[in-house]
């Protein structure tokens, strides 16, 4: 195979979907392969079935006849299209899977980057694939726009990314009709170029000169018939049959001379064996769709650009080239059978996901985020679809249909819900617009005694009231939020300031604590008294200290407390003094419920002495017939004395609170 080199090899082929032909069995086994014709279908081979052929299997003469014709209706069209061999450089990619940002891009590139006429099937497959997806995109976004209260008949969508494509787009269409019209005019004058080749070929057989010459004559002209381009395909089975009848017949002129008819039975007897060995590299190529390819090319070249050979030859070769024809067909075969299985089971995940879809539309749902919750599962299943890759041919619109109208089905469920939900909606916003009002109306009241409760209702109040309108959400929110803000900023201000103040009461306080341990009362209970009394009242005006400073009251109440015990007093009488600042400190507090639980702490101690001394008195009737001076008598004696006693301190105390009442 060293000279294999000499034979035209055709470039690596990635799509296997374009410009291929499948044989059916009779063509197969009897049969030279037959290249493809165009079709629109680009996911799926062509295979040529011609009744008339298949009536006349029984005759091998009558078939190959057929064959022939249908080889030359697919060389016709075949030639007219001149991107076939550049097509084969295109990678196909994915592009269901892409975005609509994406496949922009990739039309962007074909068009500026490819042969124009090479680019049909993924310009077709990619605008496809756009049109489904910016739909999809566009009903969403009407769903969005109906349910933000506006009227379908209102509706308009456009996005830069769709600018951008149809941009793309309409370039290629400008050079594809460009492409058609430089194409129909080169068609033309190469059929005016090969009439005239015939012509010639007529007239070889009337020059009057050497047959050396006539032959060399007639090489040049076969040179300059494989060089001139394509032709109109209407045109092109006439020309071929003009052409190959003359060319047979200066090769029955060359029956005068043997030797350069042998010569050239013998030139296409190598060529040939060379297109037959490489046939047979091919079926054993693992990539088939490259095989297949190259098999195309190799019968176009033993048909177009080779002769005949000697007829002993004839049959032998033929066969010989059928059957690794054969071979790589029927590899070919499995390899779209294997595609076919993957095209089944990308149908069954589509349909799948169509059932999920169905499944969610049949769950009922009266609140906004169960709904929020199925919008997002249906979108997850919606990129799912796109991302599930292609089905058959066959089932694609019927499978696309149902998608669609599963999802159409969410949709309006969906846009039912909302558009019930918008009376609520606009009633909930003249609720937050009211509680706006009270917002801004008080945030600069400086009674926060009165207006921060007031303040922190509307707020619990917001929280409680649903939905608004989406087009208002925002900016109400932004408008209640910057009120109640403003409120409490001015809040913390105060508090600062105020803490400020407190914390030099505070330094003052310690000032007053420590200056205590020196002082030395008079020696007169009296006059010792009222100097306790006076450094108590000066504790008072000094006002509050910051919360976590608290602690230095618990310090003055226990250096009072030793003051007092240094003076010659009643016991009653000390603690009295005691409870008094103790009471005066609770009244100062902003807590008024500090004073009211005082007061139930000593009603309730009132009555436990009170229950105590009924008891004690109970237990002395057991002892009637027991003198005064037993030890157990007097015992009982000495506690009922104690908690009256005790009765009498509470009771005045009690007094005391309710004189600051």
């Amino acid at each position: 195979m060293s000279d294999i080199n000499k034979l035209p090899k055709t470039e690596e082929v990635p799509n296997p979907d374009e410009n291929s032909v499948e044989l059916t069995d009779s063509q197969s086994v009897d049969t030279p392969p037959v290249e493809n014709i165009e079709t629109d279908d680009a996911s799926k081979a062509v295979t040529i079935n011609n009744d008339d052929s298949a009536k006349n299997l029984k005759n091998k003469t009558d078939n190959e006849d057929d064959v022939i014709n249908e080889i030359d209706d697919s060389n016709a069209e075949d030639a007219e299209d001149e991107g076939n061999k550049d097509r084969h450089k295109i990678e196909v990619k994915e592009y269901d899977s892409m975005s609509l940002e994406a496949l922009a891009i990739e039309l962007e590139k074909l068009v500026k980057n490819e042969k124009i006429q090479a680019i049909k099937s993924p310009v077709d497959n990619i605008n496809s694939a756009f049109k489904t997806k910016f739909q999809a995109l566009v009903d969403e976004k009407k769903e969005d726009f109906l349910n933000d209260g506006g009227n379908e008949i209102d509706f308009y969508y456009a996005s830069p990314v769709q600018k951008r494509y149809k941009e793309a787009y309409k370039e290629y269409r400008k050079k594809l009709n460009e492409h058609y019209q430089s194409l129909e005019k080169n068609l033309k004058q190469n059929l005016a170029n090969k009439l005239e080749i015939i012509e010639e070929l007529k007239g070889l057989f009337t020059d009057e000169e050497n047959i050396n010459t006539t032959y060399k004559h007639f090489k040049e002209l076969q040179e300059r018939w494989r060089k001139t381009g394509p032709i109109p395909r209407d045109k092109y089975n006439n020309a071929w049959n003009s052409y190959h009848h003359h060319v047979e017949v200066f090769y029955d002129y060359l029956h005068l001379n043997r030797d350069l008819r042998d010569l050239d039975f013998k030139h296409n007897l190598e060529k040939k064996l060379l297109i037959i060995e490489r046939a047979e590299e091919l079926a054993q190529d693992d990539n088939v769709i490259r095989a297949f390819r190259e098999l195309q090319e190799l019968h176009k070249m033993w048909k177009e650009e080779l002769g005949p050979v000697a007829k002993q030859h004839r049959e032998e070769i033929w066969e010989r080239f059928k059957v690794a024809t054969k071979l790589i067909n029927d590899k070919r075969q499995v390899y779209y059978q294997e595609v076919d299985k993957i095209h089944e089971k990308n149908l069954e995940h589509k349909l799948e996901i169509i059932t999920s879809i169905n499944a969610i539309n049949n769950e009922e749902n009266n609140s906004h985020n169960s709904w929020q919750k199925k919008i997002k599962a249906i979108e997850a299943l919606r990129e799912a679809f796109f991302n599930a890759g292609k089905v058959p041919i066959k089932v694609n619109e019927s499978t696309w249909a149902k998608f669609k109208d599963s999802v159409r089905t969410f949709n309006r469920q969906k846009n039912a819900f909302y558009k019930d939900q918008k009376k609520d909606q606009y009633t909930n916003l003249q609720n937050k617009l009211d509680l706006i009002k009270i917002a801004e109306d008080n945030k600069d009241n400086d009674d926060f005694e009165a207006t921060t409760p007031l303040m922190k209702k509307i707020q619990n109040d917001w929280k409680k009231i649903g939905h608004v309108p989406r087009k208002d959400s925002d900016k109400i929110w932004k408008q209640f939020k910057a009120a109640c803000n403003h409120y409490f900023d001015r809040i913390n201000a105060n508090r600062n300031a105020a803490s400020l103040e407190q914390l030099d009461v505070y330094n003052k306080k310690n000032e007053l604590l420590n200056s205590l341990k020196d002082l030395k009362l008079p020696t007169d209970k009296d006059a010792g008294i009222e100097a306790i009394k006076m450094q108590i009242a000066t504790w008072k005006t000094l006002g509050r200290v910051p919360n976590d400073k608290r602690y230095i009251e618990g310090k003055f109440q226990k250096a009072i407390d030793e003051l007092l015990s240094g003076l010659n007093m009643d016991k009653n009488e000390v603690e009295m003094i005691k409870y008094e600042n103790k009471l005066d400190a609770l009244n100062s507090s902003d807590d008024k419920r500090n004073l009211d639980n005082e007061r139930s702490f000593i009603r309730k101690k009132i009555d436990d002495v009170k229950g105590q001394i009924n008891q004690l008195e109970n237990n002395l009737q057991f002892f009637t017939n027991v003198n005064d001076d037993n030890p157990l008598v007097k015992e009982v004696h000495t506690n009922i004395k104690k908690h009256k006693e005790d009765l009498d301190l509470l009771k005045a105390k009690l007094r005391k609170i309710k004189d600051l009442y």
